[in-house]
């Protein structure tokens, strides 16, 4: 049997980095919010994508010397309008070259771009080191009513979000009453009020230790000093932080159950990371996992010689209740963890991408049948709906005919 290539197969063979979609409305703070992120990266190293609206790219200039040749820059236009998936995809590859050594991708959007388009193009990659990484909308909360009443559409927009910042909280008239909006319309995303856009970046993507920069200083230290110094008296605080839990088990976790828990993830719970020992169900590997608001994604992997099986995951949110989450995880833990079904890892193989084909939309009710793992379209979708298509991005109601997994 022929196999394929594991450099050109998404999975842990080849390393993965997450793409962020950063939109908004104009005047929201998208600039704002990724310079905060530039200068606050951990010693990460952030590739961006800007998408200005006009002849003159004043966003990009604004990060251009943050980012060097780490920036690639589209004027007078809009992304959505103005590249297709295959030209978005060759951007793509030239900031996530292992050369280039970069740990996570900003698109910026323009202010007028449509973010269903984007998280469309995303997931229609072809690239094998890109995986999604949520799309982030920003709104100012002092102009919320504003531009609600002028853009009706950004319901829609915020319905689709997987984290949502409600920039300039501290400036706006009644901003309690404009986060609960705001809350009202998002469909289980994570809502963070911010001021100045500033957001832990650790809510986004992992954060190299400082010890790991090597020959140079990072835009952290450059640029501590002045914000400690700023008008406001907390320019180097961060405005919003997060609640984490980490859980370890050593007992291996039924997949039934597990995906349970992963379809019914509550408000505020932005990310999932870390390995999933599912036993008996399949000894030889472990599923390292990846979701971001409501995508999903296994990966299986060998278990490392002389590692100890068990799961680890870090479950990252705004708002969410740690302690539940942590009782909803130990009710995974299998009770008869030496025995299998050979039917239970058919929820979690919907969500393993096929290795000899990128992700593209598909029904995964075929594979279903047979176990095999589904294709990785169907990361994006309802709690127990059927396959998520990236030509139907108003996500629906659950299909009342798709089975209980």
């Amino acid at each position: 049997m022929q196999q394929s290539n594991p450099e050109t197969r998404p999975g842990p063979t080849v390393r993965q980095i997450p793409v962020v979609v950063l939109a908004g409305f104009l005047g929201s703070g998208k600039t704002t919010l990724l310079n905060h992120l530039l200068h606050h990266s951990g010693g990460s190293r952030i590739g961006a994508l800007v998408n200005d609206f006009g002849a003159i790219e004043i966003d990009a200039m604004a990060v251009a010397g943050a980012l060097g040749d780490s920036t690639v820059s589209l004027g007078n236009g809009c992304l959505c309008c103005a590249v297709d998936a295959g030209e978005l995809d060759l951007y793509l590859d030239r900031l996530t070259r292992p050369a280039a050594g970069v740990d996570v991708v900003v698109i910026e959007a323009s202010g007028l771009a449509e973010p269903q388009e984007l998280v469309r193009m995303v997931l229609a990659s072809e690239n094998p080191r890109v995986v999604y990484g949520g799309l982030v909308e920003v709104v100012d909360a002092a102009e919320f009513d504003a531009t609600r009443a002028k853009h009706p559409e950004i319901d829609r927009h915020l319905a689709l979000a997987d984290l949502v910042v409600v920039n300039k909280a501290d400036r706006a008239d009644g901003g309690e009453r404009v986060l609960g909006l705001v809350r009202s319309l998002v469909d289980r995303a994570a809502v963070v009020p911010a001021s100045y856009g500033r957001i832990d970046p650790e809510f986004l993507f992992d954060c190299r230790p400082s010890e790991e920069r090597v020959g140079q200083l990072s835009f952290d230290d450059l640029h501590r000093h002045e914000e400690d110094d700023a008008a406001d008296g907390h320019g180097g605080h961060l405005h919003t932080g997060y609640d984490t839990l980490s859980f370890s088990c050593d007992t291996p976790l039924d997949p039934r159950r597990s995906m349970r828990f992963l379809d019914s993830r509550p408000e505020g719970l932005y990310r999932v990371k870390g390995y999933v020992n599912f036993g008996l169900h399949d000894a030889r590997n472990r599923y390292a996992v990846h979701a971001v608001g409501r995508f999903l994604r296994f990966y299986p992997e060998p278990w490392p010689a002389g590692e100890p099986r068990r799961t680890q995951l870090v479950l990252i949110g705004a708002g969410i209740d740690v302690p539940a989450l942590d009782k909803e995880l130990q009710a995974c833990v299998a009770d008869s963890p030496h025995t299998a079904d050979e039917h239970a890892m058919w929820g979690v193989l919907r969500y393993v991408p096929r290795p000899d084909e990128p992700d593209e939309p598909g029904a995964p009710e075929a594979r279903q049948a047979s176990g095999a793992p589904g294709p990785g379209a169907s990361d994006l979708r309802e709690p127990g709906s059927a396959a998520f298509d990236p030509e139907d991005l108003d996500f629906d109601a659950p299909d009342p005919e798709e089975p209980d997994l």
